[in-house]
C-alpha cells in the first residue's frame, strides 16, 4: 500500500529463461526499491504486458530458446506495442549491433555491474 504523499514503486518486468539468473535480478532490483514481476520467456512477457498497465520499464535476455521470440525481438514488439515501456537488453552470448536495437533502449554484456543496471533504470524512469 502506497501512503499519502509517497510515490509508488516503479514496476519492473525481468524476462529470463535461467531461473538462478533471474532470481537474482529479481532480488537486487527489488533491493533497489522497485516492484518486480518476472516471466520465463517472451510469451509469457507479453501476456503480463496485456494484462497490466503498470509496468514502466523490462529488462530481457536476448538468448531465450523457449517461446516464440527471442529478448531482441521481444524488445522491438514492446517498443511497437507499449512505446512509453523502457528497455534494457542483457546477453552472454552475443553484442547486437546499436542499429538493431530498439530506440531508447540500452545493452548490457553479462555479467553485468549491478549498481550500475540500477543507476542506469533510475536514469531511465527518470527521463520517460
Amino acid at each position: 500500500m502506497v501512503s499519502e504523499g509517497s510515490k509508488p514503486r516503479a514496476v519492473i518486468l525481468v524476462i529470463e529463461d535461467e531461473p538462478l539468473v533471474r532470481i537474482t535480478a529479481v532480488t537486487f532490483i527489488e533491493d533497489a526499491g522497485f516492484a518486480v514481476i518476472e516471466a520465463g520467456d517472451a510469451d509469457e512477457a507479453i501476456k503480463l504486458l496485456e494484462s497490466r498497465n503498470d509496468i514502466r520499464l523490462i529488462l530481457t535476455d536476448i538468448d531465450m530458446p523457449q517461446g516464440s521470440m527471442n529478448g531482441l525481438r521481444l524488445a522491438r514488439a514492446v517498443r511497437d506495442r507499449w512505446p512509453p515501456i523502457e528497455i534494457i537488453i542483457v546477453s552472454g552470448h552475443q553484442i547486437p549491433a546499436a542499429a538493431d536495437l530498439p530506440e531508447r533502449s540500452r545493452f548490457f554484456p553479462k555479467p553485468y555491474d549491478e549498481a550500475h543496471m540500477v543507476q542506469t533504470m533510475r536514469d531511465m524512469l527518470q527521463a520517460a
